[in-house]
């Protein structure tokens, strides 16, 4: 592979000793070299530092209070060079391939592709496996090509993102970088429909990255216990798309989507409410308001409105 453009690799981090050098490591035994490696310490009290520091010149580090991991990105942003911005959380991991196969396929589709997405493996504790395609549902019909429908579809499902993609710093600047009212939950979901609006992706469906699903301190499990607030961001970033979407030149299919999941993310968020509230029949009325999301959901997936992956082989 010829490309000599840079590649910044944007990794925060907050008390991941255990695990922060192998993310590094997978970024500095990439394929393709022309890469710049930033991990930003959101303010770590364990060994991160120390660890970080004995890179040298290898990565450059920033440190920062903390403030979570949308303004770590951010920072790390505002401090790349590169022509192609990637992300990768520090308590996972890229195949040595990753980066070159993007780069590859963003020279091939051309300027007007905003950026380039993968597969991802996900472990989980019990040994089993899965891939984020699956579970969201957008596993192409071909290895490598165009995506042309990415908003319609994520409108209506989360894929895994800031480990997975390469984004062209010209649409980061674009449509913006993660949105700090998002701090911790959220954020990627709302950045990949903002790019999504912008244009079709580059998909590519071998799992390139590997996912560790309900690690210690991980953000998963801090949304198991602080649902209410998982929610709560839920419903902002909807409806802050939504009003995107109404302003601008997108068709009727698209509003109708992002009115629909505005309404479903403000039902969960009243039984998220519910849960925790001590009125007699507080939780059976939770309960039933998520049964009822969950055969909505069903039904929906079943309807002809909810939008498949529609993708184009490249040759």
């Amino acid at each position: 592979m010829k490309s000599h453009q840079l590649v910044s690799v944007v990794i925060p981090t907050y008390n991941r000793d255990y695990v922060v050098c192998r993310a590094i490591d997978s970024v500095l035994q990439q394929s393709y070299k022309h890469v710049e490696v930033i991990v930003v310490d959101d303010g770590s009290t364990d060994q991160t530092y120390s660890l970080l520091r004995a890179y040298g010149n290898q990565i450059r580090v920033i440190t920062q209070t903390n403030s979570g991991p949308s303004v770590a990105r951010n920072r790390g942003i505002a401090n790349a060079n590169g022509d192609i911005v990637a992300f990768l959380d520090s308590d996972d991991y890229w195949l040595p391939t990753k980066l070159a196969r993007q780069v590859e396929v963003l020279e091939q589709v051309g300027d007007h592709v905003p950026c380039c997405i993968c597969n991802c493996t996900i472990l989980y504790k019990d040994g089993s496996r899965s891939s984020t395609f699956t579970i969201a549902d957008t596993v192409p019909n071909c290895p490598t090509g165009v995506w042309f429908n990415p908003a319609e579809v994520l409108t209506t499902r989360f894929v895994i993102f800031s480990q997975a993609v390469a984004i062209r710093r010209e649409f980061l600047d674009r449509v913006g970088a993660f949105d700090e009212n998002l701090p911790f939950f959220c954020e990627d979901h709302e950045l990949a429909l903002r790019l999504a609006l912008a244009g079709p992706w580059a998909v590519i469906r071998d799992e390139l990255v590997v996912c560790q699903d309900g690690g210690p301190g991980s953000l998963g499990q801090r949304a198991l216990r602080e649902e209410v607030r998982l929610r709560s961001d839920l419903v902002y970033m909807r409806s802050r798309i939504l009003n995107i979407v109404e302003s601008g030149p997108t068709g009727r299919r698209l509003k109708n989507l992002a009115r629909r999941e505005l309404g479903a993310a403000k039902r969960t968020l009243i039984a998220a409410r519910l849960a925790n509230r001590k009125f007699r029949g507080a939780a059976t009325l939770s309960k039933a308001i998520r049964v009822l999301e969950r055969f909505r959901r069903a039904l929906f997936r079943r309807s002809p409105s909810y939008p498949r992956v529609v993708v184009r082989q490249l040759s």
